[in-house]
């Protein structure tokens, strides 16, 4: 059972027990919104510029992923730029090079 659920079974048995369906709601929403505003207190969010902090950090965040991908992608064609090199030296050992250059 999730969240949303046990709500509303609470509000039916609250209301069979004699409370009003929409002051019941209206305890929910009040309590949700407090509990909304608590938990933006506690992380630092509550102020009027948190907003703006939120989407410096969203881009902040997407900057570090994009750098991250960049950085794999560039190490993964060092290595096979690498792989191809020795593979190149190796045919070039094996079909005998050094003794044409001698």
């Amino acid at each position: 059972m999730n969240r949303d659920d046990m709500l509303a079974r609470l509000l039916v048995q609250a209301e069979d027990q004699g409370a009003a369906v929409v002051t019941l709601r209206a305890v929910v929403e009040e309590a949700s919104e407090l509990g909304a505003e608590r938990a933006l207190s506690r992380m630092g969010l509550d102020d009027p510029h948190a907003h703006i902090d939120l989407s410096e950090l969203r881009q902040l965040l997407q900057a570090w992923r994009d750098a991250k991908t960049s950085a794999w992608k560039a190490a993964i064609g060092w290595v096979v730029r690498g792989a191809l090199a020795l593979l190149l030296m190796g045919m070039a050992w094996r079909l005998g090079l050094p003794e044409l250059l001698k």
